[in-house]
């Protein structure tokens, strides 16, 4: 329950804040219902926008790709880099050795190490990000993989209601 609020509270902060950031910074404006803001007057080339609905237990899982390979995700703003599992990053051709384990990582069953790489592309339906930031953990430490803030930060808009998620790039 802690994570689903702390999740919440994230998301609230995020669509308040990144915004008016970014409009500040003349980006072009993005409508939303709080906002009042005008939609912009056209739609960029690359634009997307998925919406995942929540499973049963509230969370928000996808599937995508990482350089061309098909792979699993949860959503977690609370991560703050793609997560994931050794196993996983094994079918990618990444294979870190126990030295490039230096990467310190909390998590609620205590700390771990973790070993840093970036990932040339990840892509979630049509939403593309380049150059991502990520950890791999060992496969005990981490159930599945997460896509965490190096990834959702990049993107236009990321908005949570009704049980839904929004991303849009």
């Amino acid at each position: 329950m802690r994570s689903v609020i702390v999740f919440a509270v994230v998301m609230l902060l995020s669509a308040g804040l990144i915004p008016k950031f970014y409009v500040n910074a003349g980006g072009p404006t993005v409508a939303t219902a709080t906002t009042g803001a005008a939609e912009p007057a056209s739609t960029p080339y690359n634009y997307h926008s998925i919406t995942l609905d929540a499973d049963q237990r509230g969370h928000f899982t996808t599937d995508g790709m990482i350089d061309g390979r098909r792979m699993d995700f949860m959503v977690d703003t609370g991560a703050s880099v793609v997560a994931l599992r050794e196993s996983d990053a094994s079918r990618l051709g990444i294979h870190p050795a126990d030295r490039d384990y230096t990467a310190k990582v909390n998590t609620a069953n205590g700390t771990i190490k973790a070993a840093a790489v970036k990932l040339d592309r990840v892509e979630i339906r049509g939403i593309s990000v380049r150059n991502v930031e990520a950890l791999i953990l060992s496969d005990q430490a981490l159930s599945q993989n997460l896509l965490g803030m190096s990834f959702l930060s990049r993107l236009r808009r990321v908005e949570m209601g009704n049980g839904r998620l929004v991303l849009e790039q």
